[in-house]
């Protein structure tokens, strides 16, 4: 297609005059692959159009929560219904434990669950928890593996960090992160290693069970079984991050699909269908320290809020009553997709690998395989510039980095597959020509 840009480019220009760098979450810039962002103004299934026109086959999915596509009609209804009796109350609703039940269903290990508005917040409290109940310091997280931007946590971390080649964040001292250990992913002996070297005084294990933000990387064999026997030998806290995972992998998530079950659970995105929330949960015995049964502090005016509430709702009683359509569906397209652009890439010539578990994916320019962020930051940022270039102009909308997973989801097509394939095979002749 023939991109237009000028209204988006105004549009950037005046959102620089008012918002650092015009954006408010730093990958949407477009800094890393170069090129002007789109600034979007709707979307419906599989597709978003930008202020000049265009329309693109959308693999962020509003970086994974709209697994039902956009504009989904029950969650449109959903949200409409829930707005006309009003927007916020500051106080418990009925709403809230609809959606508690749905988690609960999905993952029965977790008996009580809390909600907030963000995977950050989610994190972080679930550290806090994790701490209180062993009542140690220490927490392990992994290279490359992002939580949001707790201070604790922007350690080694991926997504946006990695993205923008900042070792960690300005303004987060030294004594906020002297008690987190980065270790590398899949490396099973690290862990034991530090397990050893701080005998007694680990809290807690948090990672994202399949990696998203240094791009898609899953688990290797064994190795979440390791990290569940390990944490349970020393009495500390495994917690999967499953922000990203969570109702997408499968309708119980990761721990569902690799059969492993951790001591506590963040949750955030699809739960709330494409609106602000997060979650964590676990078992009684740790989740009734939380106020106002127990000591550990946590609150929120917008948390539980009922529009994000009925968004979710309307989200996970789809996925459930679909769950044996939609989960095989997405796995199929999806390798479909990436089988169908790696090959272009290997008739081209082009030196790329790549990572899928279920509907989440990453081409990277890399020769592989890539298992961890070490292997991760080989990758070709400037050649996947180019290719992420060539497809937006072929109306294909991945991810502006190289180290962020893309989604595919349940409103996505065969024709919206064979278009992306024919987009990349372009994309590949025209980097070799």
């Amino acid at each position: 297609m023939v991109r237009k840009t000028e209204i988006s480019r105004r549009l950037q220009k005046r959102a620089e005059l008012m918002i650092p760098g015009g954006v408010n979450s730093p990958v949407r810039a477009f800094r890393s692959v170069g090129g002007e962002a789109p600034f979007i103004v709707r979307g419906k299934g599989s597709r978003i159009f930008d202020a000049d026109d265009n329309a693109y086959i959308d693999y962020i999915g509003s970086w994974g929560p709209l697994i039902l596509g956009h504009a989904a009609p029950c969650v449109i209804d959903a949200i409409t219904a829930a707005a006309k009796c009003g927007t916020s109350f500051g106080a418990s609703t009925p709403s809230e434990a609809d959606l508690a039940e749905l988690v609960l269903s999905a993952f029965p290990q977790i008996q009580k669950v809390r909600f907030v508005s963000s995977g950050t917040e989610a994190t972080m409290s679930a550290i806090r928890l994790a701490r209180a109940y062993t009542k140690r310091k220490y927490i392990v997280k992994f290279e490359g593996c992002y939580h949001g931007h707790a201070d604790a946590l922007l350690v080694k971390a991926g997504s946006g960090v990695a993205t923008l080649g900042i070792p960690g964040s300005a303004g987060v001292p030294e004594e906020f992160t002297q008690f987190t250990l980065a270790l590398p992913f899949n490396d099973t002996d690290a862990l034991d290693q530090a397990f050893k070297k701080f005998q007694h005084q680990i809290a807690c294990v948090i990672v994202e069970p399949v990696v998203g933000n240094m791009g898609c990387v899953p688990p290797a064999r064994g190795y979440l079984e390791a990290l569940r026997t390990i944490t349970q030998r020393a009495k500390a806290v495994l917690i999967f991050d499953e922000v990203m995972t969570g109702f997408r992998l499968a309708f119980g998530g990761a721990q569902e699909l690799y059969g492993v079950t951790p001591d506590l659970t963040t949750m955030g995105k699809i739960i709330g269908g494409g609106l602000p929330v997060g979650a964590y949960g676990g078992p009684s015995e740790i989740m009734d320290l939380v106020a106002p049964l127990g000591p550990v502090y946590q609150a929120g005016t917008l948390s539980g809020n009922p529009l994000a509430m009925a968004a979710g709702i309307a989200t996970l009683r789809h996925l459930r009553e679909h769950k044996k359509e939609i989960y095989p569906r997405l796995d199929k397209l999806s390798a479909d997709l990436v089988s169908g652009v790696a090959n272009a890439a290997k008739e081209a010539g082009a030196v790329v690998c790549f990572n899928r578990v279920g509907s989440m994916f990453t081409w990277f320019f890399a020769p592989g395989p890539v298992t961890d962020w070490d292997s991760a930051a080989k990758s070709d940022t400037e050649s996947f510039g180019r290719f992420h270039r060539s497809m937006l102009h072929s109306g294909i909308y991945l991810p502006p980095s190289q180290f962020e997973a893309a989604f595919l989801g349940a409103a996505h097509s065969e024709e919206d597959i064979q278009q992306t394939v024919a987009g990349a095979k372009q994309a590949f002749v025209l980097a070799h020509a």
